[in-house]
Order: C-alpha cells, then sequence, then structure tokens
C-alpha cells in the first residue's frame, strides 16, 4: 500500500488545493480618496459654545476648523469610510466589486458587530470581498498598509481596500467641561487602493510598530466603570468621552515621534534627505516643526493640513495622502514615509517604494 505525498501535483500537471508560492513583484497605491462631513466647525463657533480663543487654539495647535458629522442625517464612521473608498476606487479607476479584501482603521466604529468594514464592502457592492476593521487610533491607517502590504505579498490578495476613518466628535463635550479636547478633534476619512504589481521594486522598503499598553491612560474612551486606568475612580460624565492627558501625549509624541522615524531610516539604511515626502499624523502643528526641524527637512517634505481638518485620527494619513497625490506632490518614483503615533498608545511607520 503506497501513501500518496500530499504536496506532490495531481495528474493533469496542477497542484489541487495547493497554494501558490508568494509573488515576485510588489505592491503599489493606484488611488486614493478622501471624504468629511459638509458641516465645518470653525475656532470661532468653538468662541460661542466654550471658554476658548481663536487665537489661543492657534498658537497651541495650529487647528482653524475641523469637520463633523451629523448623526441625525445619518452620517457615521461608515457612511464616509464608505464614500471615501469609493471615491479611491474612481480614482483608480477599478470597479470596487474586484477588490479581494475591505479594511477600514478606526477606532469609532458604529458597533463591534458587524465591524464597520463589512458594511463598507456591502455599500459598495464587493460581493464576497474579506472585510474587517483594524483598530489602533491614530495609528490604524499606518498599521494597516503594513498589515495590507504583508497578506499582500502571502499572494492571496491583489487588489485590496484600505481605509482610515473617525468621527470622535460623538465622544467630545463641547462645554468647557470637555474644551481641551474639544478644539483638537474633527471626523474624516481617506482611503487607498492598493494592488499587487510585477514590479518588485515597488512596496514597503521599512516599517516598525509599537505600543506601550502600560500608558494607555494618557488617552481612553471609558466604556463603563471598567474602562479606567488605576487609581482613577469611575465618573459617569467621562464614558464615552475623551480622556486625555495632554501634557503626557506632548511628551509622547514629541520623543517617540522623531525616535520612530530615525529607526526606520536606520532600517532601510537611507538618510532623512533620502525620503521625498513624509506623511505623519496630524496631532499637532508644533510636534510636526519640531520632528521637521530635528531631520533638517526643507517645509515642503513633511507636510501638514491640520489647520483645516485637525486630528482625524486614522483618516489624519489618508487625507494628507489624497491631498498630496491630487496636487502631483507624491508620485510615482517617490519615497514616501508614512508615521503615526496616539493612543494605545501606538506609534509606528510604514516606508514606500512608490
Amino acid at each position: 500500500m503506497s501513501v500518496q505525498d500530499p504536496t506532490a501535483a495531481s495528474p493533469g500537471g496542477a497542484s489541487a488545493g495547493r497554494v501558490p508560492p508568494p509573488p515576485a513583484g510588489g505592491v503599489t497605491i493606484a488611488g486614493t480618496g478622501l471624504a468629511v462631513p459638509q458641516k465645518r466647525l470653525t475656532n470661532q463657533d468653538l468662541e460661542r459654545l466654550m471658554d476658548t480663543s481663536d487665537e489661543w487654539i492657534v498658537q497651541r495647535t495650529g487647528i482653524r476648523q475641523r469637520h463633523v458629522c451629523d448623526f441625525s442625517r445619518g452620517e457615521s464612521t461608515y457612511t464616509i469610510a464608505a464614500a471615501a473608498l469609493r471615491n479611491a476606487c474612481d480614482d483608480a479607476k477599478i470597479d470596487p466589486a474586484t477588490l479581494d479584501l475591505v479594511l477600514v482603521a478606526t477606532m469609532s466604529m458604529e458597533s463591534t458587530c458587524p465591524p464597520s468594514a463589512c458594511r463598507v464592502a456591502a455599500a459598495l457592492g464587493t460581493r464576497n470581498a474579506g472585510a474587517f476593521d483594524l483598530s489602533a487610533a491614530c495609528c490604524g491607517f499606518v498599521f494597516g498598509l503594513n498589515t495590507a502590504y504583508g497578506l499582500m505579498r502571502s499572494g492571496q490578495y491583489r487588489r485590496v481596500g484600505l481605509v482610515g476613518a473617525d468621527t470622535l466628535s460623538r465622544f467630545m463635550d463641547y462645554s468647557n467641561a470637555g474644551r481641551s479636547t474639544a478644539i483638537l478633534f474633527g471626523d474624516g476619512a481617506g482611503a487607498a487602493i492598493l494592488t499587487a504589481t510585477d514590479d518588485p521594486t515597488k512596496g514597503v522598503i521599512a516599517q516598525a510598530m509599537h505600543s506601550d499598553g502600560a500608558r494607555f491612560g494618557d488617552l481612553y474612551i471609558p466604556e463603563d466603570e471598567r474602562g479606567y486606568p488605576e487609581g482613577v475612580e469611575h465618573d459617569p460624565a467621562m464614558v464615552h468621552r475623551v480622556q486625555m492627558n495632554g501634557q503626557g501625549v506632548f511628551k509622547f509624541a514629541v520623543g517617540t515621534f522623531p525616535d520612530v522615524i530615525a529607526q526606520t531610516l536606520d532600517k532601510a539604511g537611507l538618510a532623512a534627505g533620502d525620503v521625498d515626502m513624509y506623511v505623519c499624523h496630524q496631532s499637532n502643528a508644533r510636534i510636526l516643526d519640531a520632528a521637521r526641524k530635528r531631520f533638517g527637512l526643507a517645509e515642503d517634505r513633511l507636510y501638514v493640513n491640520i489647520d483645516r481638518y485637525a486630528n482625524t485620527v486614522a483618516a489624519s494619513v489618508p487625507l494628507c495622502l489624497h491631498e498630496l497625490r491630487a496636487a502631483g506632490r507624491v508620485r510615482a518614483g517617490h519615497k514616501v514615509m508614512f508615521v503615526g503615533f496616539g493612543g494605545g498608545l501606538t506609534w509606528g511607520t510604514s516606508l514606500w517604494q512608490l
């Protein structure tokens, strides 16, 4: 009695049920898109809601306005995520039904079940595409780029829709009690279409993903009495409201942001000036400017749009990416480093050869 080798080719020459080897090619960003709510909340609007001023906000954050959802009209994380992905498909000139996988990076999904990605996939008619949410706060889209790239390099997926979308306005208190956080955040969504290519030089050159969960108390949203850091008493007024140690988060970002850039450059064997564009999470204009100066970068090498969108969490990096591509400032042949840092605490990079 002989035993058949389960990995052997079938008599007809085909490998029955075998997983194909990873392709020799790479991955490219074929299209991008964005979607933001129509309603804008300016600093002047906030002056009428709380004790603050346009000058104070701009001086400390660089923010002048933010977009916020009108939830009474059906706007939500899933609706703007779907709109952004649809726009990205149009930009890439592909039918959404041809996507193999839909990933939505968000920390403000409508529900834990179903994932927002499933609803986004259904809205775009992607039929049986895989879909799941990825929660890494402000690092969501950057971690999503690394995740999608790894899955595509396995050879199992050739066309992935990646969205970063968040609607933190639903967790804000637009009164004096919540002014320290309400001035910072806006709603939005950005998306990218990643496609397999025969060119092996395209895709991730180097990447980094880190976390420090012991410091989660610097930035969190409690859902019930179990969601507080040790030593913090349950306060019903804090439930479903962003809680942030502003000074702690600022110090964390100022330290980890340039360090993770340096780490990634070292992995890639590149100097800071070898990277054509730095597409970074937009949390504070002062943090971005400090990092730019540390590496001796010209102002046009590190993009800033926080003045118009505020901190849109997982959406901030893809919003920047789409605007840069639309303006022709990021294009094929460029080296682009995506950088995120935020709640978790999390921080990371994804350095691409476009």
